[in-house]
């Protein structure tokens, strides 16, 4: 697989990514939401993954999940240790859909101090970025959480962030950045332009070949992000939906110029389990479509 074209694809294709990276403890609440009956599964780990794995396998092989207006897919560990029709996650996803894959490699969040939520320790960090490499991933994505507007706080987020993504830089990955604004938090605008500094600065510190790409919420004010969009460091910057339903993060998304979308819930919606494929086809393409057309209009 051709980090180079992927790279080209990555920088300017049209499309958004599908956030396909639940795990853990989200894992039984997006099974909830599909709809999987609980006696569906046995209990036990493995099960919950399988079940998991065959509800991403629907949507990565549904034929309006394409390239064509899918540009990515973030996966998270499990679903890139598995295979889709006999082939490895990531080589479908690339030769088969000619969709960009991505692998989630953080541990969860840290308990909230000085107001936002740094991401625990990642074990096994570095194995985890060899195997991701072998197995032809373009890049990685890791979630923070920023719930006021605590200069500190947000300096430690970026910091770490982008301390993780230059060792992930050097693995031959390209890091998405995702310092999350909480959508609730009662000061999120000022919040927003403490972030857009640490960003920048941190920006301006990367080296000639060091590239990255950012996840973040959609802002309060319209385009607040162009400066890191226009970073030329920056490959990418996408939006996650943050708790807003697929409307209205649509409406929000199109009006930022260069910002595409990299939803997960928001995705998913009206999809379910045990649906027929023609009815589970034509709710994916609407919300494919109105997903493109937002991030394209933008």
């Amino acid at each position: 697989m051709s980090f180079e074209a992927m790279m080209e694809r990555a920088k300017s294709a049209d499309g958004f990514l599908a956030a396909l990276d639940q795990s853990g403890g989200s894992t039984p609440k997006a099974l909830k939401q599909y709809g999987v009956p609980d006696d569906a599964y046995v209990s036990g780990e493995e099960s919950m993954y399988e079940m998991v794995h065959a509800m991403r396998s629907r949507i990565i092989t549904a034929k309006p999940f394409t390239g064509e207006k899918v540009l990515g897919a973030i996966l998270f560990e499990n679903t890139m240790d598995r295979e889709i029709e006999g082939i490895p996650t990531g080589q479908y996803l690339w030769e088969k859909k000619n969709i960009i894959p991505f692998v989630k490699i953080d541990k969860g969040l840290a308990d909230e101090e000085n107001g936002v939520q740094l991401m625990k320790p990642i074990p096994g960090l570095e194995d985890l970025l060899k195997r991701a490499k072998s197995k032809g991933f373009f890049g990685t994505k890791m979630r923070s959480v920023i719930n006021s507007a605590n200069e500190e706080g947000i300096k430690a987020i970026v910091d770490q962030q982008f301390a993780v993504g230059k060792q992930i830089i050097s693995f031959g990955l390209v890091p998405i950045i995702e310092p999350e604004v909480n959508i609730k938090a009662d000061d999120n605008e000022l919040c927003e332009d403490i972030l857009k500094a640490c960003i920048m600065e941190q920006l301006d510190q990367l080296g000639d070949d060091e590239k990255v790409m950012l996840k973040l919420t959609l802002p309060t004010n319209v385009n607040h992000y162009k400066d890191c969009i226009d970073h030329p460091k920056v490959v990418r910057v996408v939006a996650l939906s943050g708790g807003y339903s697929r409307d209205e993060a649509n409406e929000i998304l199109a009006k930022q110029k260069g910002m595409i979308a990299s939803f997960s819930r928001a995705l998913a919606e009206g999809l379910v389990y045990g649906s027929s494929d023609e009815e589970y086809e034509s709710v994916l393409t609407k919300s494919i479509d109105a997903i493109y057309e937002a991030s394209k209009s933008g």
